[in-house]
């Protein structure tokens, strides 16, 4: 345990020996008015390739108005939770689209993803039962079973047959099983078929935490679940996020009435928080609207990650078997992967080292994605600098 300052000091310094220490970079402006303008840190412009933007929405002046134009009714926050002041028509209005975006017959909004994981399984499990996860779950998952204080259960990484044992072996019931739906990243794809039919087995509940297939997969952007064919009975909790498809910010749940009715009454995290602004609540609206009617911006996107695999397999890049638009590029070790993105930003693209703890030991990696807002000539610029940034180490 830290208990002085001194102790602290010591562990930021062991975090930068090991290359393990963050820092942030921060961002000046945009160096231009288009939806892919480069961001400009420090003076300098960088070809982005880190973002979660998937679909170019997020700087979208279609959005922007409508964010500008809520905020001159609203104001700029919501001025208390949704069950005191805080939910206005603009949020109510939202709520209602997601339910009829996701198939479901209603939705819950959330200030950010973590808190949605957290309140479902702080409202879905409890001490005496247990949770079932994937292995590389995004940290709220683990951090939500912890906090109801259910037993924590993992199942090797999308292996259905170790799920099922798992689930049949269980010294505490399972009343949660829980994914993600495209794992953040290595950007594969959860069997989320087989899990739902797992879970529906057994008598538990089937998470799916979509953040990063929502507006990207699927004929309409309808994410892992409709790419599956799979409704409400199937994944009766439907966890989305706001920033990343859909450009703007917050989370939501969808499910049957009944379900999302009892989260209004249980998520923690949703009874004692305020709201999110009204003005983002209508922006995201503004944005949905366009990620169903713009069906290029997918169509554009899948182009922009086959260009991407090609040129990596011209070059004799490795890469995972991802087909989304995570792309990452196993390292091994935080050295190499710190040394690879500087090499890239030196060379004007922005590309994230990611290092443990956020991916396993011996697993560092730049993360690449795309987005439907890259051009050929940057996507082909990316690959051939990697091929001059990256060692010979690089491995799928």
């Amino acid at each position: 345990m830290l208990r002085d300052p001194q102790a602290v000091r010591a562990a930021l310094d062991a975090l930068s020996r090991d290359h393990l220490l963050r820092a942030r970079r921060c961002v000046d402006g945009f160096d231009g008015d288009e939806a892919g303008a480069a961001p400009v840190v420090d003076g300098l412009a960088r070809v982005n390739f880190c973002s979660n933007d998937y679909l170019g929405l997020a700087r979208d002046p279609r959005v922007a108005a409508a964010l500008i134009d809520a905020a001159k009714r609203w104001g700029a926050g919501a001025g208390a939770a949704h069950l005191v002041t805080g939910h206005t028509q603009a949020h109510h209005a939202l709520e209602a689209a997601l339910a009829d975006f996701t198939g479901r017959e209603s939705a819950l909004l959330f200030s950010t993803g973590y808190m949605a994981n957290l309140g479902v399984l702080q409202a879905f499990a409890g001490r005496g039962e247990t949770v079932l996860q994937d292995r590389l779950n995004h940290a709220s998952l683990i951090d939500g079973a912890q906090l109801a204080g259910a037993k924590l259960a993992r199942y090797a990484h999308a292996d259905v047959a170790d799920a099922a044992h798992r689930l049949a072996t269980a010294e505490a019931p399972v009343s949660v099983l829980a994914t993600d739906g495209v794992f953040s990243m290595d950007g594969a794809v959860a069997p989320v078929s087989e899990l739902a039919a797992l879970a529906k087995r057994h008598g538990a509940w089937c998470m799916v935490d979509d953040a990063h297939g929502l507006g990207v997969l699927g004929a309409q952007g309808g994410g892992v679940a409709e790419a599956a064919g799979l409704g409400a009975d199937d994944i009766p909790l439907l966890v989305g996020t706001l920033g990343k498809a859909f450009g703007s910010f917050g989370a939501f749940v969808a499910g049957d009435r009944d379900v999302i009715q009892f989260l209004l009454q249980r998520a923690r995290t949703a009874i004692y928080t305020t709201a999110i602004p009204a003005a983002v609540a209508a922006a995201t609206h503004a944005a949905l609207r366009l990620l169903r009617e713009e069906g290029w911006r997918r169509e554009q996107l899948a182009a922009r990650i086959a260009r991407f695999r090609a040129g990596c397999a011209a070059q004799g890049i490795a890469l995972t078997t991802s087909t989304t638009p995570i792309q990452p590029i196993v390292l091994g070790d935080a050295t190499s992967a710190l040394a690879a993105s500087q090499a890239l930003w030196d060379a004007g693209w922005w590309v994230s080292a990611i290092r443990p703890p956020t991916v396993p030991r011996g697993t560092a990696r730049l993360r690449v994605t795309l987005s439907a807002t890259h051009t050929d000539a940057q996507v082909d610029g990316l690959v051939d600098a990697l091929a001059q940034a990256l060692p010979d180490m690089a491995q799928a």
